[in-house]
């Protein structure tokens, strides 16, 4: 682990996990619950996400506007997000601030009073959300992949909920959320600045050690293997959206930086990757292309995504076959593995970067696996991929055969 890294346990349970930087002025911190939108019965869905947006509506002792506006005025900010498995909320302002900043975050997470008179005008911003995102046809396909891939499984329901379940939440469908699901045993308390751990620490450790202790055994539904399955929906749209995915390995799971680093070469952020180069350098088929790997603590899931004309999607399918196909002949070109390791090495190097992001990544880490694995170590992991492990990789989880698959279509 880091060098730089502490990591402490109050006497609740709650951990603080802290991480001493150099040459900023700023300090970010963030709260973290093991709870997400998978934890919700199904007539809660949608309420995990509504929590983060009504953590700031008002607290035992502030108010609304006091809340949006008290980090505000020091030129900080102060934001919130919520995901299938976690739900944060994370501040960033000058470190001589930090106390005010741990403060304001402990009073949301903790001790907000859900007033029904601000449920009910979120209820209707919540409303607008929904409408705008199923507007928008290259997020809605994400959600609708994800109900295909988890069919009647909460990891595939809509974290934004639906327009039954928004209008039926009351601020005691808040209250027995959070008393379901919070423990302090699984809440995480992260921080990056210059200052030292110890003086960091015991700026937290008086907000949070008043949290009464609460300790549970984390229960979630499992995720199994499902048949592939295909599906095209028409929708009034002038441009063809197409995603295919497979399950795949979790964060727990000795193949996930190999696989990373194959979904890098397939159709990572970088502009060399094969379905860039492919898709849109060579034939101009598309403009907007993504794969991306996302792991969660029992399971994990690889996806395309790409947009197009609905002409053109069978020239896209079959661009995409060819091409990882060619990963396996590629792989064993002399040199051509050690250059795609070194190109991941250095994106995750710079990603080390961006402070803020490692505060959420140590957060999400510490609660996950219990540890957060220092950079050198994720380096050694890439390097010790070989190319028949990512041959293999890629047959199993890249194989269109296998995939899932769904397409919006213009009508």
């Amino acid at each position: 682990m880091d060098t730089q890294i502490t990591i402490k346990e109050y006497s609740n349970g709650i951990r603080h996990i802290h991480r001493k930087v150099q040459n900023t002025k700023i300090v970010h911190c963030a709260i973290m619950f093991d709870i997400g939108g998978r934890d919700e019965k199904e007539n809660e869905t949608g309420l995990a996400h509504m929590w983060e947006h009504m953590a700031f509506k008002g607290t035992t002792k502030r108010s609304a506007f006091q809340i949006l506006s008290y980090l505000d005025a020091l030129g900080g900010e102060l934001n919130a997000f919520t995901t299938k498995e976690k739900i944060c909320f994370h501040a960033s302002v000058l470190d001589v601030h930090f106390h005010k900043a741990s403060d304001l975050l402990v009073d949301i997470s903790f001790h907000s009073t859900f007033p029904e008179k601000e449920l009910e005008k979120e209820k209707k911003v919540i409303l607008e959300e929904i409408s705008m995102y199923l507007d928008s046809a290259d997020d809605a396909i994400q959600d609708d992949f994800e109900s295909l891939i988890f069919p009647n499984h909460p990891m595939g329901k809509n974290l934004l909920g639906t327009t039954e379940t928004i209008h039926s939440f009351s601020s005691q469908h808040f209250f027995d959320f959070i008393e379901r699901n919070v423990a302090t045993n699984r809440i995480v308390f992260s921080s990056v600045g210059t200052m030292d751990a110890d003086m960091a620490m015991e700026i937290v450790r008086k907000k949070l050690e008043a949290i009464p202790k609460k300790e549970t055994r984390l229960h979630r539904n499992a995720v199994f293997n499902l048949k592939p399955t295909r599906s095209t929906v028409e929708k009034p749209i002038q441009q063809a959206h197409f995603m295919m995915g497979n399950l795949a390995p979790s964060i727990h799971h000795r193949d996930k930086y190999s696989l990373m680093l194959l979904n890098n070469i397939l159709g990572g952020p970088a502009s060399n990757s094969l379905l860039y180069l492919a898709l849109r350098e060579k034939y101009g088929y598309v403009y907007s292309l993504e794969s991306n790997y996302n792991a969660f603590t029992d399971i994990g899931i690889v996806q395309i995504y790409f947009a197009t004309e609905k002409r053109q999607i069978q020239k896209c399918l079959s661009v995409i076959e060819k091409e990882m196909c060619k990963v396996d002949k590629l792989m064993t070109k002399k040199g051509k593995l050690e250059a795609y390791k070194e190109q991941i090495k250095g994106q995750l190097a710079m990603s080390e970067e961006n402070n803020q992001a490692y505060a959420l990544m140590m957060a999400r880490s510490l609660l996950d696996l219990g540890l957060v694995e220092d950079i050198e170590t994720i380096f050694k992991e890439v390097e010790c991929t070989t190319a028949e492990k990512l041959i293999d990789l890629r047959q199993q989880y890249f194989n269109p055969s296998n995939m899932t698959s769904l397409a919006f279509v213009p009508n």
